[in-house]
């Protein structure tokens, strides 16, 4: 399992239900990574989508713990074991965390592999992704030169788990 992430220097991801900026080619790397994917999000995640719909093309798997919560063109599962469970049909390489901070929390345990844009700027925010630099079981293995969107500079990067 995959996780994809944008953050800023704080490892901060969002404030008040709300992306802490976006940046175009941030966009389109998560759309080429996930399209055609496996994607698991939680359901304050997804209200925040257009018309609180699925993100089209990809299988949406949306967590929550509100057992009578039906979303069209999506599976709703109630737990991380269940999620698991349900992903195990799929080849591990296609399955994505994407959000939020409470559903990335929980599944990076699952993860072998996180897609990171990381922002050079420090956004007043409310949510956060793990300090993978803090983790000494992940390293990074790709890192992108820098990219430049308006002032921001950002690079994409890719950790990964250490092999034990």
């Amino acid at each position: 399992m995959k996780a994809i992430v944008a953050v800023d220097e704080n490892w901060a991801i969002g404030n008040k239900g709300n992306l802490l900026v976006r940046i175009p080619a941030d966009q389109k790397f998560f759309r080429e990574e996930t399209t055609g994917k496996v994607i698991i999000l939680g359901r304050k995640t997804i209200e925040t989508f257009p018309n609180q719909s699925p993100l089209k093309n990809r299988t949406n798997i949306v967590l929550s713990t509100r057992k009578d919560l039906e979303i069209p063109g999506a599976t709703v599962v109630h737990s991380v074991e269940e999620a698991v469970e349900y992903c195990r049909q799929y080849d591990q390489d296609t399955v994505y965390c994407i959000g939020g901070a409470s559903v990335y929390r929980e599944f990076l345990p699952y993860c072998d592999t996180v897609h990171v844009t990381k922002i050079d700027h420090a956004y007043e925010a409310d949510a956060y992704f793990p300090n993978l630099d803090q983790d000494p079981d992940w390293e990074i293995t790709a890192d992108s030169d820098e990219q430049v969107y308006f002032d921001l500079t950002y690079h994409f990067l890719r950790y990964e788990r250490k092999r034990k």
